[in-house]
């Protein structure tokens, strides 16, 4: 993974914030901290969420495991996650249900397998917050798990999810499935799973079967991008993800 700062550009010209919510254990490390690296280093606010404002915690496997950049979080990962649980926003989460839409410019969900990021996933308060970024049209990306929210969250006035209509990308099958059986018979650290997988719930949320696609190789990253929505399969995709969410974003700020 490359130095977010190869990247960057001008920092805009006005204080811009985001918000992202986050469970209070068991989020990716990757997903979350190169996401809002990138962010931060275009001069922007990312504001963190919790449940009921406790401060959240990534999970410590991830930073922790022997294979970094492979199973585990990279060098840059970690660095920028240390440097994400510094901020000051990060020490003082807003709970979910004290979450005011209209003050921020954008959303990001950022995944997790552990069990315990069931908080984040199955929040009601939280998709009610998600479907009022959508219905105000702010830029919304999610990354892994963290599409799940979106799929989640249902448009009240049609009973659909708010991917319907959108072409999207998650986190496939076959990797939803190995992740769950390594945890399982090796690592023994809890994964998330229910009664679908994730590519196959959030594939039933959509207006048609091919509107969810998955690129042309797990370990060549992948975003798809469709009107206020972006979206990506995994921590190896989060630096693309990351660079396609700052770059929408910025474009959405000069154009306004």
């Amino acid at each position: 993974m490359s130095d977010l700062s190869e990247h960057t550009v001008a920092p805009a010209k006005r204080t811009v914030a985001i918000l992202m919510p986050l469970p209070d254990h068991d989020f990716d490390p990757t997903e979350a901290a190169i996401p809002w690296k990138a962010c931060s280093l275009q001069g922007w606010k990312i504001a963190i969420s919790t449940e009921t404002g406790n401060v959240p915690e990534g999970d410590l496997h991830r930073l922790e495991g022997p294979l970094p950049g492979l199973l585990f979080a990279s060098q840059n990962a970690k660095l920028a996650y240390r440097e994400m649980t510094q901020d000051t926003a990060y020490r003082q989460p807003i709970p979910y249900k004290g979450i005011d839409t209209s003050y921020y410019e954008a959303l990001l969900l950022p995944g997790g397998d552990g069990f315990r990021v069931r908080q984040y996933l199955d929040n009601p308060i939280l998709q009610n917050k998600v479907l009022q970024f959508y219905e105000q049209h702010k830029l919304i990306g999610a990354i892994c798990h963290g599409v799940l929210v979106l799929a989640r969250t249902l448009d009240h006035r049609t009973g659909r999810s708010v991917l319907y209509g959108h072409k999207v990308t998650a986190l496939p099958k076959s990797l939803d499935r190995f992740g769950y059986l390594v945890d399982r018979w090796f690592i023994r650290h809890g994964y998330v799973m229910y009664s679908s997988c994730v590519a196959d719930e959030v594939r039933d949320q959509l207006a048609h079967p091919e509107d969810i696609s998955y690129g042309p190789s797990l370990f060549k990253p992948y975003v798809v991008s469709d009107g206020a929505l972006i979206t990506s399969r995994w921590y190896l995709d989060a630096e693309l993800f990351a660079l396609s969410f700052a770059s929408a974003l910025r474009d959405r700020i000069t154009a306004a």
